[in-house]
């Protein structure tokens, strides 16, 4: 009874987890060879984590060039001196080839299935003998497979016309409305002429004597 009640929930983690996408089918053997679109991080003598300052470029420009076509698939080849021995060197170059490539899909954003990390020592080729002497990790981007869909770039917009607006003619000013003027007091009116003075009596004549 006890065994029926803990299959089921022994299933459920499995149930949770989601499905894997299947990893891309490429090959990282010759990607030293190339010499397009490869970068360098450099590295310490034995240190397996890259300095924020030596990585931050080659990082940036390799996720620029990944990011403009993701039919391309990248290889992040380690190299690392032999000091302490094949063995060491080797598991070594495998560290750092593993933090560079995390670095990729962690804060790069790069699909893990595109990338392949991997060790290498100097007899692959001229330049992994030279990249081993560095201490380096070398970011491949490798070239689009045959066949594959160009990306998609957006269209380019076409350009803009500008409309000519025809200014609209400012209104004339209102004069603001005159202020009447005050009226003007009334003249006065002239004084009446003077009645004319009565002409002075005549004097009477003298009397006539009286006859005789």
């Amino acid at each position: 009874m006890m065994h029926r009640l803990l299959a089921p929930l022994l299933l459920l983690p499995l149930l949770a987890v989601p499905a894997l996408a299947q990893p891309r089918s490429f090959s990282c053997i010759g990607a030293e060879r190339l010499e397009d679109d490869v970068f360098e991080v450099a590295f310490r003598a034995g240190h397996a984590d890259p300095q924020p300052e030596a990585m931050r470029t080659p990082l940036a420009a390799a996720l620029a060039v990944a990011r403009e076509d993701p039919s391309r698939n990248i290889c992040v080849l380690g190299y690392a001196r032999q000091e302490g021995g094949q063995t060491t060197g080797t598991q070594l170059a495998a560290r750092r080839a593993r933090a560079v490539a995390l670095a990729l899909s962690g804060d790069g954003g790069i699909e893990r299935d595109r990338i392949r990390a991997e060790a290498r020592n100097a007899g692959f080729s001229r330049r992994a003998a030279a990249s081993q002497a560095r201490r380096a990790v070398v970011i491949v981007v490798l070239p689009a497979p045959v066949g594959a869909a160009p990306p998609v770039r957006p269209a380019p917009l076409p350009p803009t016309r500008l409309t000519p607006v025809t200014p609209t003619p400012a209104a004339p000013p209102v004069p603001a409305p005159a202020t009447p003027a005050a009226p003007a007091p009334p003249a006065e009116a002239p004084d009446p002429p003077a009645p004319p003075h009565p002409p002075a009596p005549s004097p009477a004549p003298d009397p006539a004597p009286p006859s005789r």
